[in-house]
């Protein structure tokens, strides 16, 4: 497998969540789902572009996927090896026609990320991490690697557009913290990989796809992300996928 293969599915991927996005009538249609969270068109279109592509590279790993049925704990837990995908992450950011919103696809091995991949449709920039180190393509401009800030003091941190800050000033306070800016979807993980920003604390329940790539881009840059304010790192394929708070610091 080339990383290139996972960026073009990416892009693919991207490439049709535009073509509903930029149709005025396409984009208005919303469901909801069992636990009243929205589902667009483009969540269903780029999720089948991802899995056709994935299933294509046949290297015979298993597909975990926010939009497909997922398949039971027992089964799940003799996988050593797994795609885990968001096909869209941010919906709220997709209906609210704010642009910040993005593919995600991650490859997960022995319940840790070593793979991650998250593209942003509307700006064409594509954000990717693994073993090899972290690296940001915007555009047609020339691949660039990311390096988290290490910064000492008056740290940035990023924030959610879509949910409570209360929760977050306590921990922030503790980092130093002086400023921060707030961005929708996986993007939080990648302004902190890039070093715009120092901490992203999310306070209140996400799903292992959710963080997957977000969190091997972090740790390529040279990041951490950890459960709670703990110093434990996550474990995924759990047999409940829904985590808990967690911390991302760039130093």
């Amino acid at each position: 497998m080339q990383i290139d293969q996972i960026l073009q599915i990416s892009r693919e991927a991207g490439e049709r969540i535009l073509e509903i996005y930029h149709d005025s009538e396409l984009s208005k249609v919303v469901d909801h789902k069992a636990d009243d969270s929205p589902l667009t068109l483009a969540d269903k279109a780029s999720n089948k572009v991802i899995m056709e592509g994935l299933q294509n590279l046949q290297l015979g790993y298993p597909i975990l996927s926010e939009e497909e049925t997922h398949a039971s704990y027992e089964e799940r837990k003799n996988w050593s090896t797994f795609w885990l995908v968001d096909p869209l992450d941010g919906t709220k950011e997709f209906i609210n026609r704010n642009g910040e919103f993005t593919v995600n696809i991650a490859l997960i091995e022995n319940g840790k990320p070593i793979l991650g991949v998250i593209y942003v449709p509307v700006t064409n920039v594509m954000y990717w991490g693994s073993k090899q180190g972290a690296f940001i393509k915007r555009g047609e401009v020339e691949v660039e690697e990311l390096k988290v800030n290490n910064s000492i003091k008056s740290r940035i941190a990023v924030r959610s557009k879509s949910h409570a800050l209360v929760e977050e000033e306590a921990v922030l306070k503790k980092y130093d913290v002086i400023d921060s800016i707030s961005v929708g979807s996986s993007l939080k993980f990648c302004m902190v990989a890039e070093g715009k920003a120092d901490v992203y604390y999310r306070h209140g329940p996400t799903m292992e796809w959710d963080i997957g790539a977000g969190q091997a881009i972090l740790e390529a840059a040279g990041g951490k992300v950890f459960i709670g304010t703990s110093k434990n790192s996550f474990t995924y394929n759990k047999e409940k996928l829904l985590n808990g708070s967690f911390l991302c610091l760039g130093f």
